[in-house]
Order: structure tokens, then sequence, then C-alpha cells
């Protein structure tokens, strides 16, 4: 029931808020509750997973996409995550959530998600995902065009293509094809 309520804040609040641009940090504010906690009593790994859907919902209504995004029918997927867990989040402890578009490729939008407490960074997380169309997979290039840029994405950094060589040489092997490791 937690992750309701928080849904419909940040509903109620993106629509409320001023737009900003395609390569804005947005940011929520949040505090763990009791239905946040694992057994080790710090706030559960699925919890963080969760809490960055409602970052990019809000991302995507404060720079105004969400219009687009009902109007077109296209459904956000996210295809992976790299996640680092820094530091524990305890019980009643407040932390923020910032979201950002960093770029993109031919197919995915990749997105950062950073939770700190008193500046301190708590978790760090990069997806890689897309826009679905009833016809297909929407360019990244036209979501950016939605969004009021015109041009290229900005220069990803190197660990990204890492990252996404990583990904290749899984599926390259089978792991990610139901191979075994």
């Amino acid at each position: 029931m937690n992750l309701w309520f928080r849904l419909l804040r940040v509903l109620v609040q993106g629509l409320l808020r001023a737009r900003v641009p395609w390569d804005a940090r947005t940011r929520l504010d949040f505090r763990v509750w009791p239905l946040d906690l694992d057994l080790n009593l710090h706030m559960t790994n699925a919890r963080y997973m969760a809490l960055m859907d409602l970052g990019r919902m809000n991302l995507i209504l404060q720079t105004g996409l969400g219009r687009l995004v009902v109007k077109e029918r296209w459904g956000p997927v996210i295809a992976s995550a790299l996640v680092r867990f820094r530091r524990p989040l305890h019980l009643l402890e407040a932390f923020s959530l910032s979201t950002r578009i960093i770029g993109w490729d031919e197919k995915w939008i990749f997105i950062e998600h950073r939770l700190e407490r008193g500046g301190d960074l708590i978790c760090h997380a990069l997806v890689k995902g897309l826009f679905m169309s009833p016809k297909g997979a929407v360019p990244p290039a036209r979501i950016a065009e939605a969004l009021g840029h015109d041009g290229d994405s900005p220069v990803l950094p190197d660990w990204i293509s890492d990252w996404m060589a990583v990904e290749a040489a899984q599926t390259r092997f089978g792991v990610v094809n139901g191979g075994e490791t």
C-alpha cells in the first residue's frame, strides 16, 4: 500500500510542477517507512527499484513527455539496470532520488538514478530502456526531438560502452537466452 500513496503523490506533483528541459535532473524526496524494510531492518533492494520507477515517471511528467506517451500509446520498457548499493537506508531516514537522461543511442535511452542522504551517495543506478508503440520501438531521437532537443545525444561516458559490451557478451554466450553460466 505504501507504494500506492507514493505513486499518487508523484502523479499529482508531476502534473502540477513546472516543466523542465529534457536534460534536467528531477528530484523526489522520500522517507523510509516500515513496509520498505527487509529482515535486516534496512530498505530492501526491491524498494530501490520501485522508487526508481517513480523517478522515471516523474521525469516523464516533468519534461512534458507524459502527454505524448498517452497520445501515442507509448509504453516505457526497461531492458536492464546496473545498480550499485553503497550504504543502507534505515527506518524513518529521509533521502532524495534524482533522475536524469544521460543520453541515447539508436535504440536505447540511458537514465541515471542517484539516491542520496545528506549529500552522501546511497545508491547509484543506470537503466537502459526504450518506449514501445503499437508499431514497435520508438527511436530515441524522436523522443529527444519531442522534448525539445535537436541534434545528437550527448556523448555517453565510456563506462556505458563497457556495460553494453558485457551485455553483448552475455547474449553471445547464451546467458541471456537461457544458457548456463
